[in-house]
């Protein structure tokens, strides 16, 4: 039973290494042998590509199989490395997404965005109120001012939902659940999350767990994609992949990013009940604001905590 549960278990560690290290390493290798013969001038030269195959095929070293094995090691080992070169670069990304605006470049990158999300709001207010205008005054106009304000309203929120903090859209994102919760109950989502975690159901756990992986997933395909950029110092068809992965992760990115944003502050809103009810703390009959202080209180280990 033990050498079966171990076999099942390397089968899922291997499976894991070739789906995440090997095979994308593997084809950036190839990516990267391909680059050194073809080179800009020759970008589409198959035949080219081929005759270099070829060559080395019919070399002496090529019909040894002790060759063969250390060279298919070595091409394993170097897609190995290459792969964790990229989880490493990855990590780096997501690190960047939510990083706060920490130097100059960041601040600067966050201020640029805190104006631009401020002249966005001032647009959709001037929008909303001319729309309110209208509807009162039972102008024909109405339904095109309302129109217009929600195109406002979805321009503001494609930068930021709140107020910016955040160098980066995701890690705005990412903090909304926290401020929006602190705001309205008076929670610190900070303090209260290990809790709340431990009394969520297995499906909500792997549902944010899921989220949680795509994002990371999700800047590891930048990662590569800025490889398949520098790549394209060289033969430039790598470049149109390079931009192709980075604008996909960043896409993903986003989406990841919401989506465990919204499970978070979902999981929040239903269980801080719960949470009271496992804390001991009295919560029939008590707004949600009240509440959301005590448990802040209790959970922050304060003084006075009732």
């Amino acid at each position: 039973m033990t050498s079966a549960f171990l076999s099942a278990l390397g089968g899922r560690i291997a499976e894991r290494w070739l789906a995440a290290l090997a095979l994308p390493g593997l084809l950036f290798l190839a990516a990267a042998g391909a680059a050194t013969v073809l080179g800009h001038a020759h970008w589409s030269d198959v035949e080219r590509l081929r005759d270099r195959v070829d060559t080395l095929s019919a070399s002496p070293a090529s019909h040894s199989a002790g060759t063969v094995v250390l060279v298919a090691l070595g091409v394993l080992a170097g897609a190995a490395v290459t792969g964790a070169a990229a989880q490493v670069l990855g990590s780096g990304v997501e690190l960047l997404w939510c990083a706060q605006p920490h130097g100059p470049v960041l601040r600067s990158v966050a201020d640029r965005r805190l104006r631009r999300w401020r002249a966005a709001d001032a647009r959709f207010r001037t929008a909303l109120v001319a729309a309110g205008r209208a509807r009162i005054e039972g102008s024909d106009d109405a339904d095109r001012l309302t129109g217009i304000a929600e195109r406002r309203h979805a321009e503001r929120d494609r930068i930021a939902s709140v107020p910016p903090r955040h160098p980066f859209a995701m890690g705005d994102r990412l903090a909304v659940p926290a401020q929006r919760l602190w705001r309205a109950n008076g929670l610190d989502l900070t303090a209260a999350w290990p809790h709340l975690w431990l009394l969520a159901a297995d499906g909500t756990r792997g549902e944010l767990q899921a989220a949680r992986l795509r994002f990371t997933a999700s800047a590891r395909l930048c990662a590569w994609g800025a490889g398949y950029l520098v790549m394209g110092l060289w033969w430039w068809p790598a470049a149109l992949a390079g931009v192709v992965a980075v604008a996909s992760g960043v896409r993903r990115g986003h989406a990841a990013a919401d989506a465990f944003a919204e499970l978070t502050e979902a999981l929040a809103d239903l269980h801080v009940r719960d949470l009271a009810a496992a804390l001991g703390v009295e919560h029939e009959g008590v707004d949600g604001r009240a509440l959301g202080e005590r448990l802040t209180r209790l959970l922050r280990k304060e003084s006075g905590t009732a």
